[in-house]
């Protein structure tokens, strides 16, 4: 393949639904035609095995992966200002599927990167869902987490192409069939 027909750049705060809404998408559109790819996979992957953690706990909505989250912050900021590209380079590799969804959007970087490589075919979506909201879904504010980079980097400086508001219910479902 010569590269993707359309790249989608998902991006949200913690517990918005941007997994639950990109899975969805994939659903609907096919894993043949349609790959996911998280940024935040390499980087687990990578840190647990240079801190000799279990990477699949690291992958999951647990409290294991609380526990390490702020240092997987710090560390992983410390490869992208090495080399601002480095996450995206690892999730591209190897892709056959003409529709890529990177569900985990979370800095400048990772979007100018897209839009330098792939440029008209990327566009950018924000996942929006008010705090209470977030609550419900087991979200709770934490200091060095939720007023870092990853994720606050994408609030200003960046024009979406589209915002999907997910808050539950038909206004969600409508909004991801149109």
């Amino acid at each position: 393949m010569d590269g993707p027909r359309v790249i989608l750049l998902f991006s949200g705060k913690r517990k918005s639904g941007k997994d639950f809404i990109t899975e969805r998408l994939r659903e609907s559109l096919g894993h043949n035609t349609c790959a996911i790819l998280r940024l935040s996979g390499p980087l687990k992957k990578q840190f647990a095995q240079e801190h000799s953690l279990n990477y699949d706990r690291l992958l999951d909505a647990s409290e294991y992966k609380e526990v390490y989250r702020a240092d997987m912050i710090r560390w992983g900021e410390e490869k992208r200002n090495a080399d601002p590209g480095f996450f995206c380079r690892l999730i591209v590799e190897d892709l056959t599927q003409p529709l890529w969804i990177v569900s985990d959007t979370r800095r400048k970087s990772d979007v100018d990167w897209f839009l330098t490589s792939y440029g008209a075919v990327t566009h950018t979506v924000r996942v929006v869902a008010s705090e209470e909201t977030r609550r419900s879904r087991g979200w709770v504010y934490t200091p060095e987490v939720d007023d870092a980079e990853s994720e606050c980097g994408l609030d200003n400086g960046v024009t979406f192409d589209c915002t999907i508001t997910n808050d539950g219910g038909d206004e969600l479902l409508e909004q991801l069939e149109n």
